[in-house]
């Protein structure tokens, strides 16, 4: 990912946002909601947004209901930029599991799932108990 990213002219942290960006689809976006999903301070995301927006990959519009705010609105730059990230996530993962069965992908999955519960139980993930034996 980190190579797609730089051939892009990304880090790591723009890459992040442009997925966030792109989730969000025709969802208005305020630098607000960037500072929210990633608990960044106002000062840091106003940095971010620029440097995309001096890449081309973003737009800031005023708002058209509050002209103090500016939308955050994803370019087809940005939205190219989305799909090739997807497409690498997609071909590291293939490349992952190669030579793995149905089973042992699912199996894999969930032992994934249950790492990253245990590192990042704020996830909203739940951990299960393992029954006593």
């Amino acid at each position: 990912m980190t190579e797609a990213l730089n051939n892009m002219g990304l880090t790591a942290s723009q890459g992040r946002l442009m997925a966030f960006l792109a989730h969000r689809g025709e969802q208005p976006t305020y630098a607000k909601d960037v500072e929210a999903e990633f608990h960044l301070s106002h000062p840091t995301v106003s940095g971010l947004l620029s440097r995309l927006e001096q890449k081309d990959f973003l737009e800031l519009k005023t708002d058209p209901n509050d002209r103090r705010s500016k939308r955050i609105v994803i370019s087809e730059k940005g939205m190219a930029c989305h799909e090739r990230m997807h497409a690498a996530i997609r071909e590291n993962e293939s490349r992952i599991v190669q030579g793995f069965s149905e089973e042992e992908k699912a199996q894999f999955a969930c032992l994934l799932q249950r790492a990253i519960d245990n590192v990042c139980p704020e996830n909203g993930q739940s951990k299960k108990e393992e029954p006593n034996a």
